[in-house]
């Protein structure tokens, strides 16, 4: 399990940024989400590097 938290402001990014932050559930700065690990969420995480960060966290 992974938790991304918007960490920047999304306003200035291109469209497809802003989708990408939408569909993984971060519409405002300081949100987290936790999600499973997989290779879309990376490629998503990949996309947003910038203005996220990224924790491993433990399944409970």
């Amino acid at each position: 399990m992974i938790k991304v938290t918007l960490k920047k402001s999304l306003i200035g990014t291109l469209p497809a940024q802003k989708a990408t932050a939408q569909s993984l559930g971060l519409t405002k700065i300081g949100k987290s989400i936790v999600l499973e690990e997989n290779a879309a969420v990376a490629g998503k995480i990949k996309v947003l590097s910038h203005l996220v960060t990224v924790e491993t966290v433990e399944k409970a």
